[in-house]
């Protein structure tokens, strides 16, 4: 038997004693003890030779997801499990854990005398005990009480004070699970208890009763163990891609996927070849653009795929149209428009516009709010007021009769018309309804899945941005992973991450009653659907900014949640397909926090647990993946930068290896464009062999042959040009794996710098602060000395009220990107010979630009016919004028060339914001209703420059962020593992426990105010401030009050010793007297300039 005592949590100081007990428990009796606090003991081969686990007084997160499925296996197998006391303060996101203990801890009064009934005798834990037994310990309150135990010992809340379960408050209790046997005891926090000859036999009662018959069989298992991560293979195929937003593969393994600002693209995997199918008119505004992709199911006998796409013109909309692709062609004069989404494009935001076959064929269309998130303060956006329609989403995602916000289920005829399918939310013929909507109240549902066999239908939907729960306004911002067995409404803009938000009235700004989730009304006059909605449907899982209570394993951070697809290995046939542990589960990925997750559920639909995905591996905003026919994953990752063309803007494959493993090969390079010559020195380290065999070496740089066999070559690249850089590496067996890398010659890209007065972490309201921004570039010159025009810079200064997003920020700056193709167009036609016969708003031999634009512009298919012209020439569109060909043009290139043409005149083109000098003065004015300092003040420059031949012009991009002094505790970057997150304090601190904060500039910061609860149970001590570890130097100290019987907050001065530049601040409490009291529990900290302006 394993007594497993791990903590990640507080630590018992009755745990010695508790070991020591059992293994004398385990000479008396005749049962051999192991202790251990390696959770690597949780291993199957050592869990083979056990009969039961005893979980003595842990805390905390202490299995990893490899150990839990041991775990489970060994429990399926008839293994035992004992918990004693705080077992039931462990593994809070696990739930068969939660099951298996039968309950989870809530909270403890003070340690008392108190009564225990004894209600059943017929078990060898409570055989010997009498019917009421007194004792003192510590008594826990638990939540999620399981059904289905079998209670031995409860306790009489009447003979102590704190008790919060009421009668019937279990303390001990068994049962069978899950084909083993689990007991669990609530006492034994006491060093005394381990000692007592009663609570012993009580214990030797459980162990007994887990112990059982002795035997295992692991031929009853069901959970299948988790595949080592370093089995999965990733390789990249293409990178420095524009915005990639989704992608399907054809059965031949060909991939087809879309940029936003409206190129297909399509990748040869037999080839290697990526190239261009086309490029989409598109309005790429806001989040507009080329959304969408999906292959049809019956693609190898009609040859159709579709795409969700805005078109340019005046009115807005969205259009999913279908189009042939056949000869390796994509066939743009056969689009046939399935479906068209009106929309406005006044204001921002959420477009979605993801495509996904079901597998009965239907298609399913997801669409955003269309919605301006940004008045109202990040909570439910229902203004109701005149005019104010955009920015209420009772109009959209709430209205039964608006396909927006919704997941739209349709079959697509052979005509390219469609019908409506049997078990939508309405009938056909319903009034005031559409019939295509599947699911409804829909914030952003951007990435959506399709189970292949149960028909269930996942999605991410992205949440709004309050960083708190809102007095009378409702919850803070949550995101959800959705899951829909049949058609519902999934609460938006009234209900959110299983809360409610209130009927607030923007007029009189005053909140009303909360929503009713089982009767919902939508009485906005924006409306022109149902007044009555249908119930509201819980989400799957969900979350905020900051810790979750119920999914911690999510982690805190920005948040943009997606749903990839459901795996069955028996779909699949390819050699390095995914084992079958994934087999009916969906693949959970997270935009911002650059993870994925495998979660499980039951046959219900309910969550059963998620284990993380190649932990160790960094994406870069995963954006869409699908397995192929061959069971690989292949994903697109966004890239870093927002509305960008990314470096780290990726198309790979990840696959499984069996047996002898694949290496790994990375390619790390100091540069990936420059001048020529461009001198590289590449780094080949980072390949890996996990069974650790000696690698060789194979450079291809500039030819098709090797050209070095180093680890970490330095290669020059003498002439302009985009090199396809590629490393192979390969095992003594031979196994290889080649990695690529593009670097592109020819263009330096351009630097931007900002220079800012004073600190650079916080803001103070009403001191402003001076800044200049500077920008270099070899080719077109810099601002220092003039040779670089300052209208082509731009600065912006915004104020971002909540939470991370910074769409609307960003969009400030996308007219700058989409200046970059008109910049690149106006390049190519000056080194052409297009200025002989054309000029911008004059006719020379042909017509002006300007009457081109004029004449075309409304009509999206036109860019295809103009750009074959500028290729091939032609005549009679303008009288006798005959127009020369170009075939020396690329296609991109004359596709640069008419965007820049149409764009001309364009009112929407020529609609750009006001943009700052390069040098001025900053006031920080925070509004009246950012009364808890949660915005944030973000400074941004960005220069495109002109390009260089083949080298499409380069943005440079520079932000500072600024943020408030007052920091929430809660929201730290760094813990000790016992700190405990509420989300509104930090608890659970102890003797030389500490939490901090990443990159603080303390330049200016002389005094420190930390807000503090006084609780009764809090002894006080110690506070420190410390440099960039718990233990580095100490700046600062105070006291910390110890707690008062009613409670009371209070603020701690901390005076610090003068300090400049950013450093990682620690905060550390001491109390060398009483190690396992609580201290304090900390609200806010305050960083506070020598002038005394706190906010």
């Amino acid at each position: 038997m394993l007594v497993f005592s791990r903590t990640m949590g507080y630590r018992h100081a009755s745990i010695e004693a508790g070991i020591a007990a059992i293994r004398k428990l385990g000479e008396e009796n005749g049962f051999k003890v192991f202790a251990s606090e390696n959770p690597e003991r949780l291993d199957e081969a050592f869990l083979k030779t056990l009969s039961a686990v005893v979980f003595l007084n842990t805390t905390g997160d202490i299995l990893n997801a490899y150990q839990q499925a041991d775990l489970e296996r060994f429990i399926q197998a008839g293994g035992g499990w004992v918990g004693i006391h705080a077992a039931a303060d462990t593994e809070y996101d696990w739930p068969w854990y939660n099951r298996l203990a039968g309950a989870y801890f809530k909270s403890h009064p003070k340690i008392q005398a108190a009564e225990l009934k004894v209600s059943d005798k017929n078990h060898p834990a409570t055989a010997h005990l009498p019917d009421g037994w007194e004792r003192t310990d510590e008594w826990y309150n638990y939540r999620s009480i399981q059904p289905g135990m079998n209670v031995l010992i409860s306790l009489d809340e009447s003979s102590y004070e704190g008790g919060e379960n009421g009668a019937e408050h279990p303390w001990a209790w068994y049962r069978d699970f899950d084909g083993g046997r689990a007991f669990y005891t609530g006492g034994g926090h006491t060093d005394e208890s381990f000692s007592d000859p009663a609570f012993l036999q009580h214990i030797l009662g459980g162990i007994e009763y887990a112990i059982g018959d002795n035997r295992l069989d692991y031929s009853k298992i069901r959970t299948q163990r988790v595949p080592d991560e370093t089995r999965f293979v990733q390789t990249i195929f293409a990178q420095n891609l524009d915005e990639p937003m989704e992608l399907d593969i054809f059965d031949d393994g060909r991939i087809i996927f879309v940029e936003r600002k409206g190129a297909v693209k399509l990748f040869d995997q037999a080839s290697g070849e990526l190239r261009t199918l086309a490029t989409f008119a598109v309005n790429s505004k806001l989040e507009d653009g080329l959304e969408g992709v999906a292959i049809d199911p019956q693609y190898n006998e009609n040859h159709w795929v579709y795409f969700f796409y805005s078109p340019p013109g005046p009115e807005p909309k969205q259009h999913v149209s279908r189009f042939i692709f056949k000869d390796d062609s994509l066939h743009l004069a056969s689009e046939q428009v399935i479906m068209e989404v009106p929309v406005q494009r006044e204001e921002c935001c959420h477009s979605a516009g993801c495509l996904e076959f079901g597998p009965d064929g239907l298609l399913y269309i997801s669409v955003g709010d269309n919605t301006n998130p940004f008045a109202s303060d990040g909570y439910a956006p229902i203004d109701e007021r005149p005019g104010r329609s955009a920015w209420d989403a009772q109009r959209s995602s709430g209205n039964t009769n608006d396909l927006r916000g919704k997941i739209l289920r349709i079959k697509v005829e052979a005509d390219g018309s469609y019908s409506i399918p049997e078990g939508n939310l309405f009938p056909k013929g319903t009034p005031n309804t559409r019939p295509e909507i599947y699911v409804m109240g829909l914030r952003n549902p951007f990435r959506l899945s399709v189970d292949s066999k149960r028909n269930w239908l996942f999605w991410g939907d992205v949440g709004p941005d309050a960083g708190k729960d809102g007095e009378l306004r409702g919850p803070k911002g949550y995101d959800a992973l959705n899951l829909a067995t049949k058609p519902g409404f999934y609460g938006w803009p009234y209900f959110r991450g299983h809360h409610t938000y209130n009927d607030y009235n923007f007029a009189a700004q005053k909140s009303g009653p909360l929503f009713n989730p089982e009767n919902p009304i939508n009485d906005s006059p924006n409306n022109t659907g149902l007044k009555e909605l249908p119930p509201y449907q819980k989400s799957l899982v969900w979350y905020s900014y900051d810790k979750s209570k119920e999914f911690p394993w999510v982690g805190v951070g920005g948040k943009n949640p997606m749903a990839g697809p459901v795996y069955y290995s028996d779909q699949y046939e390819g050699a390095a397909k995914f084992p079958e542990y994934f087999d009916g589960k969906v693949i959970f990925y997270e935009w911002m926090r650059h993870w994925m997750f495998v979660v499980r559920m039951d046959s219900l639909g309910q969550f059963d647990g998620a284990d993380p995905f190649m932990p160790s591996t960094q994406f870069s905003r995963p954006m869409d993946m699908v397995f192929g026919k061959d069971g690989n994953l292949y994903m697109l990752e966004y890239g870093n930068a927002w509305f960008a063309k990314n470096p780290d803007a990726r198309l790979s494959k990840i696959e499984y290896i069996r047996g002898n493993r694949t290496p790994i090969a990375k390619i790390m390079a100091d540069k990936n464009i420059g001048a020529a010559p461009l001198t590289v020195s590449f780094s080949g380290r980072e390949s890996v062999d996990f069974d650790k065999d000696r690698l060789q070496y194979e450079w291809v740089f500039t030819e098709e042959k090797v050209q070095s066999t180093a680890a970490n070559p330095v290669f020059t690249f003498e002439k302009p040009g985009i090199y396809q850089v590629k490393l192979k590496v390969s095992d003594p067996s031979g196994r290889s794996h080649t990695a690529g890398y593009e670097i592109q010659v020819g263009n330096e890209p351009p630097v931007v710098a900002w220079e800012l007065e004073g600190n650079q972490t916080f803001y103070w309201t009403g001191s402003p602060v001076q800044y200049a921004v500077q920008v270099s570039d070899r080719e077109d010159g810099n601002t220092v000395s003039g040779t670089l025009p300052s209208e082509k810079i731009k600065v912006t200064f915004d104020y971002l009220p909540q939470g991370e997003d910074i769409t609307v920020i960003a969009q400030g700056h996308l007219a700058n990107l989409e200046a970059a193709a008109a910049n690149k167009g106006q390049t190519l036609i000056a080194q052409s010979d297009c200025k002989n016969c054309h000029a911008i708003d004059q006719k020379v031999n042909g017509p002006s630009y300007a009457e081109i634009a004029t004449r075309y512009r409304g009509q999206p298919k036109v860019r295809n016919v103009l750009v074959a012209k500028v290729i091939k020439g032609g005549n009679g569109n303008w009288g006798e004028t005959v127009m020369s060909a170009h075939p020396q043009l690329s296609e991109a290139d004359a596709g640069t060339i008419v965007d820049y043409i149409l764009s001309l005149g364009d009112p929407a083109a020529e609609k750009v914001r006001e943009y700052l000098p390069l040098k001025g003065v900053a006031n920080f004015n925070m509004p009246e209703t950012d009364t808890k300092g949660e915005g944030k003040y973000v400074f941004m420059a960005s220069y495109t420059d002109n390009g260089q031949g083949k080298i499409n012009p380069i943005t440079a991009q520079k932000q500072i962020i600024l943020k408030h002094p007052r920091l929430q505790a809660e929201h730290f970057d760094m813990k000790s593992d016992a700190i405990t997150d509420n989300g509104e304090v930090l608890g659970n601190i102890f003797h030389n426990e500490w939490f901090g904060y990443q990159d603080i500039d303390l330049s200016g910061i002389q005094q420190i105010d930390m807000r503090v609860n006084r609780r009764d149970l809090n002894i006080g001590g110690k506070v420190e401030v410390r440099l960039d570890a718990p233990d580095g130097e100490m700046i600062a100290e105070g006291e910390v009050p110890a707690g008062v019987a009613q409670g009371e907050d209070v603020t701690i001065p901390l005076l610090l010793k003068a300090v400049s530049g950013k450093h990682a601040v620690y905060f550390v409490f001491r109390n060398n007297t009483n190690a396992t009291a609580f201290i304090t529990e900390v609200n806010w900290v305050l960083f506070r300039q020598d002038s005394g302006k706190e906010l």
